[in-house]
């Protein structure tokens, strides 16, 4: 199974517009890449396997992100079936980069995060790195200011 990148950059809150995403394994959305205005934050939706192939789209994707001054970035993973030691690699390659441009980054687990046990939230857990991410159950809670993250 492929990954599937779709990244939505983000500059204000009106208007709209979408387009077709990336598809296919390692690729990622370009300009024509879905649009959600969601503020400040840049949202990359991931789907598929992220593993040794897939993994460094994903790191591109987040240093592009960050390369075009955005310092907030929301990773939905609930579409993600799959994740070894190197997508896990990536994700604290992100929060590392995201702290050191004191930036924020925050995760979307499959519906419920920890309670419906999804694989990465497994995998996170397992190697004990779950507790130094901020996951949240949607991108509107995400992308809320008001909102808390899920507990680890």
């Amino acid at each position: 199974m492929a990954v599937t990148l779709k990244v939505t950059h983000v500059t204000d809150v009106t208007g709209g517009g979408s387009g077709a995403g990336g598809t296919g394994r390692g690729s990622a959305g370009g300009p024509g890449a879905p649009r959600r205005h969601e503020g400040e934050w840049a949202v990359l939706r991931v789907s598929g396997e992220l593993d040794l192939v897939t993994s460094p789209a994903l790191r591109q994707s987040v240093h592009d992100v960050v390369a075009t001054g955005r310092h907030s970035i929301v990773l939905d993973l609930s579409g993600v079936v799959f994740c070894d030691s190197s997508g896990v690699g990536v994700l604290i390659a992100a929060r590392r980069l995201m702290r050191s441009c004191r930036g924020r980054l925050r995760l979307i687990l499959p519906a419920g995060g920890a309670a419906d046990g999804s694989h990465v939230n497994r995998v996170l857990g397992a190697l004990g790195v779950r507790r130094l991410f901020d996951v949240y159950p949607d991108v509107d809670a995400a992308v809320d200011e008001e909102s808390r993250p899920l507990s680890a």
